[in-house]
């Protein structure tokens, strides 16, 4: 379905512009061209399909992350500072090769 309503939707959008630029009064045409639009964004909404049970995918879709939520923890947390933590250090005394200082 999606296939189809795309394919249908670019052919309409081709045929708009197309017979915009041929037409006499284009203010009228595009005027007539919304009506049409909405008419067939109607139709579209009226004809979307609906889950059976009435419960709605994305709703489905939020209570499992609600759940997944609740299960996590807080993460626990670290003091740096901490006995048995080594404390991080600055690069040693050996410089990378093919290392240079800046021209200043």
């Amino acid at each position: 379905m999606p296939g189809l309503l795309v394919a249908v939707v670019g052919r309409w959008a081709y045929a708009l512009t197309a017979l915009t630029l041929l037409a006499d009064r284009p203010a009228e045409f595009l005027a007539g061209a919304a009506v049409v639009a909405a008419v067939l964004l109607t139709a579209l909404v009226a004809a979307r399909p609906r889950l059976p049970g009435g419960a709605p995918r994305a709703g489905r879709w939020t209570a499992g992350l609600r759940e997944r939520a609740r299960r996590r923890r807080v993460p626990r947390q670290v003091d740096p500072d901490a006995a048995g933590r080594p404390r991080p250090r600055a690069p040693g005394g050996v410089l990378p090769v093919g290392w240079r200082p800046a021209a200043g």
